[in-house]
């Protein structure tokens, strides 16, 4: 048992170096590898993430030509190695020292996957109101259509195991990849255990890159999932 976790980062010059140094410096009692993917930046992020003292520690994809969010990730999780894999952007919103006790319910037997609430967090900080209640609509839409309970739809830290997705028939590139992931687990009858994170929300000013649109992505991806014939929606199942 161990984790992967996935690093994409598009332009990030400002923050990755110390996404990186928080991951690498990160105290764990389980295996951990670190797979950072360049999505075609312009900025100088691949140039410090070549930096020999991170790349001890990591593994790095150097992708020359900007390819989405979704799609990086998707890369990213083909690659991982070990049991359980987390998405972790590279942006300073989400704190490495909330990833081991994410991993203990799962190292304790109590659940195999795992969602960083922000909504029950203890230490949060969010972009604008405009920002939260959109994220709080967008859940509970998911709630109505699934009859499920999450608190925090779009919560980049989610710890799924690793088999479930490599085997799941993804087909989002952009930031719909998110949802898509929630959706595929919840109509296969899988709930996440949340607990809480530390979360410091950027602006657009700051470099935040999601805004209304994606939220009708969402909807649009979510309602596809909901009323699918396909079943399963796993290789493996």
């Amino acid at each position: 048992m161990g984790l992967s976790v996935i690093v994409p980062a598009f332009n990030e010059e400002r923050t990755i170096c110390k996404v990186l140094c928080d991951l690498i410096k990160l105290e764990h009692d389980f295996p951990l590898e670190i797979i950072v993917i360049n999505d075609g930046s312009t900025d100088k992020t691949s140039e410090i993430v070549l930096d020999p003292r991170h790349l001890f520690n990591i593994r790095f994809v150097d992708n020359q030509i900007n390819q989405g969010k979704g799609k990086v990730v998707r890369q990213g999780i083909e690659m991982a190695r070990y049991s359980h894999t987390l998405i972790f952007d590279a942006d300073l919103e989400y704190f490495a020292h909330d990833i081991p006790g994410m991993f203990k319910p799962i190292s304790a037997g109590m659940t195999d996957v795992v969602f960083g609430s922000r909504i029950r967090g203890n230490y949060t900080s969010q972009p604008s109101f405009f920002f939260s209640i959109g994220r709080s609509l967008l859940t509970l839409y998911i709630n109505l259509l699934f009859n499920s309970t999450i608190t925090d739809l779009h919560t980049c830290l989610k710890l799924i195991p690793t088999n479930i997705l490599q085997t799941a028939e993804f087909t989002e590139n952009g930031f719909g990849l998110d949802t898509e992931i929630t959706c595929l687990l919840l109509r296969n009858g899988i709930h996440p255990f949340e607990i809480p994170i530390t979360y410091i929300g950027r602006t657009a000013a700051n470099g935040k890159k999601i805004g209304i649109s994606d939220g009708f992505v969402c909807v649009k991806i979510a309602t596809a999932k909901r009323f699918s014939k396909k079943l399963p929606l796993f290789k493996g199942n």
